[in-house]
């Protein structure tokens, strides 16, 4: 398994973009100022996208592990390497996700607590209703985990 970051033709992996984050303009809003990885196992598994929010948070705003892949160790292996990496250049590591049994557990178990939320995010910033695990998304929630 590798990681590499991605620094030119990050749309690339477009397809695997919008696993994360279904709706390519508000992908576009990121893309470009954020940080992007990769990850390698005889192929690309996963990639993941972090931001500089200032006050020494970093945020991920996308991670995506293609699905034939879910459980694998994907996804907390590429936080993990984020978490190391930005280690002492940041103090704090969050991610914003739909209130969803599939994601919300996902990233507890990788050490983050619920922190805030946004109110109608969903329902605000797409032009349609988005679902997982059969329960529409309508507000963000916003976990953090110490670095």
């Amino acid at each position: 398994m590798e990681i590499k970051e991605v620094k030119e033709n990050k749309k690339q992996y477009l397809s695997l973009l919008l696993l994360a984050d279904e709706q390519e303009d508000m992908i576009d809003r990121y893309i470009e100022r954020g940080s992007m990885y990769v990850l390698q196992d005889n192929g690309v598994k996963g990639e993941c996208i972090v931001t500089d929010e200032g006050n020494g948070i970093l945020e991920i705003k996308n991670i995506a592990i293609e699905p034939a892949y879910h459980g694998k160790g994907y996804g907390k292996a590429l936080i993990d390497f984020i978490a190391t990496r930005y280690k002492g250049r940041y103090s704090v590591l969050q991610v914003g996700t739909g209130d969803s049994p599939l994601t919300v557990p996902f990233y507890e178990k990788c050490g983050f607590t619920r922190s805030h939320s946004i109110k109608n995010f969903f329902t605000d910033h797409y032009d349609h209703p988005i679902y997982e695990c059969d329960i529409q998304l309508t507000d963000m929630i916003y976990l953090q985990r110490n670095l």
